[in-house]
């Protein structure tokens, strides 16, 4: 048998990072953290924490956070069912910054007015956010994986659909032959962090040539689009974000011929949670609506 307790307290102090915040969230003292923790590393015959700023679950230490993740989903959701009192369900999620900041959050708007739910974004590349849901460290995710997770369920969402833009003034100075070898070459681009390579893809399949031209990195969806709006260089936007500016004149495409479009899955923990649930439904119906169709 598993001790309950120490489930619950490796969750609080993965979430919290540290032994004295996750002491403050249970209303105990840091010293008690401790002993809980070692309690458990007992009973199991293995470490299960990294003693890291934050800290971080082991291997092993993952399989029990999704345990004890997925014991506190069920009772919120054995809870609700009899009508008992009880609080509000926290549903950790991992969302790349593109889909944060244009289609998803009504998605969870409209879950969290429905029902007491509350949720824990984190913000991950979307080739990224499926080890998050492996780890036990969130309980849904919004991927480019299509591999359904070991004990989870997939479904598609729909192509967020990149287009090339910069502003006239930019194009005017830096590719005024338009969207040429040559140009791209020397021309800045803006990459949203070191593992962005919707840039990368794009000159790819443009020029067919390797290029590395200069690259400013700016991560946060809104700063990325704005430096692209300030001129410092070229970048790919969604069509949610590039369109009014399209039309406004203030951005201008490279070649309209090429896009990148990426798919998007929703993956979450194959459990009866009808907060988990409710959630997908929302998500999957705003997807549908702004993303493109596979």
């Amino acid at each position: 048998m598993i001790d309950r307790r120490g489930l619950a307290t490796l969750v609080a102090v993965v979430d919290a990072g540290t032994f004295d915040l996750a002491a403050q969230r249970l209303r105990v003292t840091p010293s008690a953290i401790s002993q809980r923790v070692k309690a458990i590393e007992t009973e199991q015959g293995r470490v299960l924490l990294e003693r890291t700023k934050p800290i971080r679950p082991t291997a092993d230490g993952e399989v029990l956070l999704r345990l004890g993740r997925q014991i506190a989903l069920l009772e919120d959701e054995a809870a609700h069912e009899l009508g008992a009192v009880a609080g509000t369900t926290s549903l950790p999620l991992a969302v790349n910054a593109d889909s944060l900041a244009t289609w998803l959050l009504p998605a969870l708007a409209r879950a969290t007015a429905a029902r007491p739910i509350v949720v824990e974004v984190l913000r991950e590349d979307q080739e990224r956010t499926a080890a998050l849901l492996a780890s036990g460290r969130v309980m849904a995710a919004v991927t480019s994986d299509a591999r359904a997770v070991p004990g989870c369920t997939v479904s598609p969402l729909g192509s967020m659909r990149y287009r090339a833009v910069a502003t006239p003034a930019f194009v005017a100075r830096h590719l005024p032959d338009g969207a040429t070898r040559a140009g791209l070459a020397a021309a800045p681009l803006v990459d949203f962090d070191r593992d962005d390579e919707l840039q990368s893809r794009w000159l790819r399949a443009v020029t067919r040539a390797p290029l590395d031209p200069p690259r400013h990195r700016i991560s946060g969806s809104a700063e990325f689009a704005q430096a692209i709006d300030l001129g410092m260089g070229w970048g790919m936007l969604t069509d949610a974000q590039a369109r009014p500016a399209l039309a406004a004149g203030t951005l201008v495409e490279l070649d309209p011929r090429h896009v990148v479009d990426v798919p998007l899955y929703w993956q979450q923990w194959n459990l009866r949670a009808e907060a988990l649930d409710a959630l997908a439904a929302e998500v999957v119906r705003s997807a549908r609506a702004a993303l493109v169709p596979r």
